[in-house]
């Protein structure tokens, strides 16, 4: 990093915004095997949410390898350079005062405690999607994990590349079994208290 970039403050800081919108702004962070169920869930907490009237935005896979991260590769520095550049949009999302929704493999714990670092603690959420190997496989609507027994596709999750489980999860669904309501309502009865203001009414 250069010496010469001096942090710049403004007038409207997070505190503000936050008040404006009236809600807390946190990252929620949807960790777990390609199939899963993580962007399912993060896109229909994120309705939710949004019909609550709340500032929301959902980063995923498809938007950010599309566009910010689209010169990164698959191997494991490119998806940690990936995760990081990811944090510290969340970051700045959580800065916005916007709740910040973010689905991605994570396959890594050291990658997700970067990531919590990056964003604070206090600000990072963690949904664990607990699904088999085998219920994703069955799932396989993008047939991925075809792609993958055939060797097409390397370091793929789950096939030829590890999955760490979190080890501490604020939240663990198992869509092995969840239907996606009960989840849904499992996952709004814990990030609600935390998208409370202090001493909001």
């Amino acid at each position: 990093m250069s010496t010469n970039i001096v942090k710049q403050d403004y007038n409207v800081n997070v505190k503000q915004r936050r008040e404006q919108n009236k809600h807390n702004s946190k990252l929620i962070w949807f960790t777990g095997l390609s199939g899963s169920g993580k962007s399912t869930l993060a896109n229909q907490v994120e309705v939710y949410l949004h019909k609550q009237g709340k500032k929301t935005y959902v980063l995923d896979g498809d938007n950010i390898r599309g566009g910010l991260n689209k010169d990164l590769d698959f191997t494991p520095e490119g998806r940690e350079e990936n995760l990081r550049r990811i944090a510290e949009t969340a970051k700045l999302f959580i800065d916005a005062g916007v709740i910040t929704l973010a689905a991605f493999i994570s396959p890594m714990q050291k990658d997700r405690d970067k990531i919590r670092e990056i964003v604070g603690k206090e600000n990072f959420i963690e949904v664990f999607v607990n699904a088999s190997v085998e219920a994703c496989e069955k799932r396989d609507v993008k047939g991925l994990y075809k792609k993958a027994r055939a060797g097409k596709i390397p370091n793929f999750t789950g096939i030829s590349a590890p999955y760490e489980k979190p080890e501490n999860p604020t939240i663990q669904i198992n869509s092995d079994f969840e239907s996606i309501e009960d989840s849904i309502k499992r996952i709004i009865k814990v990030i609600n208290p935390e998208l409370e203001l202090p001493n909001h009414e």
